[in-house]
């Protein structure tokens, strides 16, 4: 019993150990920066198109080579351009939390903090034009079990390329959910 107890009296020596910020994972690294991105749909593009987004690696992928991705898009026959969280394609995440987005009322640039509940995992999410986003990524992090997090808005869509061009910022620092450009400060 007095070896739990002197244990548990180090645990906020610990975490105020963990950097200026108070962060228990230590101070950011990389910068958040906004970038462009254009992804063609799952179905009737070609098999050299990505077609799915990594928050992780705040970068465009092919699904034909790698399931690490936390969204996908489609054309659907519809007319609808869809986002599809990984569970919503039947990719089940270890660790309890998948991927997800949630549609937000405000701008792009309002947009300062990810929340941490609320998301879309299991649905299949239409998108339009102006429409802005905040994503979460599957367990990343899998040392201190979070996920991190990006903003992205819809800019536009070609119909007859089968492609979504959208901005995104993804702040890919562990443990983080500030969401403006620069080094976060949580």
């Amino acid at each position: 019993m007095r070896r739990i107890i002197f244990i548990l009296g180090l645990l906020p020596v610990g975490f105020a150990a963990g950097g200026c910020n108070g962060n228990p994972l230590g101070d950011p690294t990389l910068a958040n920066v906004v970038d462009t991105v254009v992804l063609g749909a799952l179905v009737g593009t070609g098999i050299g198109t990505p077609s799915a987004f990594n928050i992780a690696g705040s970068a465009p992928v092919r699904t034909d080579q790698t399931s690490s991705f936390d969204f996908a898009y489609n054309f659907q026959p519809d007319g609808r351009h869809v986002f599809l969280p990984q569970a919503a394609l039947g990719i089940s995440q270890p660790g309890g939390i998948s991927p997800g987005m949630l549609l937000s009322d405000q701008t792009f640039d309002q947009i300062n903090q990810a929340p941490l509940n609320g998301y879309i995992t299991l649905d299949t999410i239409t998108i339009a034009v102006g429409q802005v986003f905040i994503a979460r990524s599957s367990l990343v992090c899998t040392s201190v079990g979070v996920p991190v997090y990006a903003k992205l808005h819809i800019l536009s869509f070609d119909d007859a390329d089968r492609e979504v061009t959208f901005e995104v910022l993804a702040n890919r620092n562990c443990g983080f959910r500030d969401l403006v450009p620069g080094l976060p400060s949580n």
